[in-house]
């Protein structure tokens, strides 16, 4: 997650309120859905960008999770992540993310 990615969720959770800001996240790989899980919550561990040291909190999904899915008309899901649910191992990230949210957000 860049620099100007961070500064932009930074600033729309001062304008918004971190509860009312969702991040959801396309990352190809639990390793880095789990990074960017980590830098939107508490902070980006390499220390490098705007959110370095401050803890967001915000709520985080992949847009594989299915209680993202089920949020898009199906159509619109599979014309524009269908291709990436199918080539990307969901599960993997999805158990990433959940266990993401358990361990950063404490839920």
């Amino acid at each position: 997650m860049d620099q100007v990615v961070q500064e932009e969720l930074k600033k729309a959770a001062e304008k918004y309120g971190n509860d009312n800001v969702i991040v959801i996240l396309g990352s190809p790989d639990e390793d880095s859905a789990d990074i960017f899980a980590e830098t939107v919550t508490v902070g980006d561990p390499t220390y490098a960008g705007p959110l370095a040291g401050v803890a967001l909190g915000l709520a985080v999904y992949h847009i594989l999770e299915d209680e993202i899915k089920q949020e898009i008309p199906e159509d619109i899901y599979q014309d524009q992540v269908g291709l990436m649910e199918l080539s990307l191992d969901k599960d993997q990230i999805c158990n990433a993310m959940k266990k993401a949210r358990e361990t950063f957000l404490k839920i």
